[in-house]
């Protein structure tokens, strides 16, 4: 097994960057980065077999997303598609039905491709979020900035819209058009960014990136009514510095919540209680600064997060019983981290 980090190329990175990992419970440690793929901005990668699709921005005019392929130990670039101005923010993907679903903060427009098994990309529809609902922060008065674009459930999309504080739903038709759903509106401020599902497709926890909060939804997939039932801070009442929420994860058994603190530089634990509202557990300490990401093994056993400002990575071991996080291993060397994928 390996882990697999990328991010900005602002500095020292060249790309994304594989690190080998032993399982070895306590014991578990990650060795040396190297670099696998030189690729300009890759803050969010996804993969599928062979197949890697990275956020690319090779130039300052054009932005978009580069797909390479593992052929003898090496990948290499079979497709790009860019478009101008910026790279998008995030790649989802459907790996069965081989769709790939980008947002793009500050284009404001979210896009579905479809992809063969070379690789290759076909844009299949777009939709530009304009300025609907934007909130009073200085990051979201600048205009619509879609953060996330994914599958729900029931398998609809879903859009988080940092400037607008929204939660957007769509449907794509048998014309591989984006049809849109319905809305739901965060608080004023809320800086929506990312989401997850219950385990039952019944409620949603969405993160606030500017306001630090997870706000518990209750929603219907099919007549779409929402219900908001609670909303929790992800950092410590007495914080009163800069910190903006980013990655949030549910374990696949639907019992605990992880979301990562950047200026706290804390990963934050909650356990989902039998009526879906949260209890805090565990606040942890990233060893670093700047946590935009981390991710798990199919296990949900190991945990690595990546620190975009200090160049580290940490390594912990999940207690799936409790939910909680044991530091096992930190300082891993590996630059501007942003997005972390376990291969």
């Amino acid at each position: 097994m390996k882990v697999l980090i990328g991010g900005y190329t602002k500095n020292a990175s060249e790309g994304i960057y594989s690190l080998p990992f032993s399982d070895q419970d306590e014991q578990a440690r990650l060795g040396q980065a190297k670099n696998i793929i030189k690729i300009a901005g890759p803050t969010y990668f996804q993969k599928d077999g062979d197949l890697l699709f990275a956020i690319d921005k090779p130039n300052d005019q054009e932005g978009g997303i580069s797909v390479f392929k593992l052929s003898n130990e090496r990948y290499e670039k079979v497709d790009t598609f860019l478009t101008p101005g910026s790279s998008p923010a995030y790649v989802g993907i459907n790996p069965q039905k081989h769709l790939l679903y980008t947002a793009n903060y500050h284009t404001g427009i979210i896009s579905v491709f479809r992809y063969n098994e070379a690789g290759k990309l076909t844009l299949l529809d777009t939709d530009t979020h304009t300025a609907k609902t934007l909130g009073p922060r200085p990051e979201q008065v600048d205009g619509a900035h879609p953060h996330f674009f994914d599958e729900t459930p029931a398998g609809n999309l879903v859009c988080c819209d940092l400037g607008n504080d929204t939660v957007d739903f769509y449907r794509l038709n048998a014309d591989n058009k984006l049809e849109h759903l319905a809305t739901y509106h965060n608080e004023a401020g809320f800086g929506t960014r990312h989401i997850v599902f219950s385990k039952d497709g019944h409620y949603f926890y969405v993160a606030g990136e500017l306001s630090s909060k997870i706000n518990v939804v209750k929603f219907d997939e099919n007549s779409w009514e929402f219900e908001n039932i609670a909303t929790y801070s992800t950092i410590p009442v007495d914080w009163d510095q800069h910190n903006s929420a980013a990655a949030i994860r549910i374990s696949s058994d639907g019992r605990f919540i992880y979301v990562s603190n950047r200026g706290n530089d804390t990963l934050t634990v909650f356990a989902v209680k039998s009526d879906h509202t949260l209890k805090l557990i565990q606040r942890i300490s990233v060893f670093g600064e700047f946590p935009r990401d981390f991710n798990w093994d199919k296990s949900e056993k190991y945990v690595v997060v990546a620190n975009q400002n200090t160049n580290n990575a940490t390594l912990y071991l999940r207690n799936s019983e409790d939910g909680m996080l044991t530091p096992i291993q930190h300082d891993i060397a590996v630059p501007e981290g942003t997005r972390v994928v376990f291969d």
